[in-house]
């Protein structure tokens, strides 16, 4: 996913180690090794706690944007806004659950539950959309609300 490169930047800019990243995060050196080196894809509420201790972006994490950091960016993330905002999304772009279901290779009723707020996007599937509809991983997380797309 291309997050790995930016968070050990920030990690050399700030002078952290892994170490006291995974206190932060309340996980292992190891399990943090394994996140930031891409062995395993990093849950998203981890990595927004990154983005908040970095002050920067998703966006730029996920290496979308070269802007550091949003004004008046939320810390928090709520399940209900990101559902409403994946939704809103989906109907933008004229997608049916089914079909943005098969876009990220998953099935329907995972769809159904991100919209309805039972559960968080996963990492992956919140990249592949920004990466693919040119939209804000800050915005559909509900960060910001602008801005909503991302220059080519």
């Amino acid at each position: 996913m291309l997050y790995s490169d930016n968070l050990k930047f920030l990690c050399e800019r700030n002078g952290n180690s892994y170490t006291q990243l995974a206190k932060i995060l309340n996980i292992s050196k190891s399990r943090f090794s394994l996140y930031i080196n891409e062995k395993e894809i990093i849950p998203l509420t981890y990595l927004n706690t990154l983005c908040d201790y970095f002050d920067v972006s998703l966006d730029f994490i996920f290496n979308f944007s070269k802007t550091n950091s949003y004004k008046n960016s939320q810390k928090e993330i709520n399940k209900l806004e990101v559902g409403k905002r994946i939704k809103e999304f989906r109907k933008e772009n004229k997608l049916t659950q089914e079909k943005l279901a098969s876009i990220l290779n998953t099935v329907h009723p995972v769809i159904s539950n991100y919209e309805s707020g039972k559960f968080l996007i996963a990492t992956p599937f919140l990249y592949t959309i920004c990466k693919k509809y040119n939209i804000s991983a800050d915005y559909l997380l509900g960060k910001i609300d602008n801005p909503k797309y991302l220059n080519s």
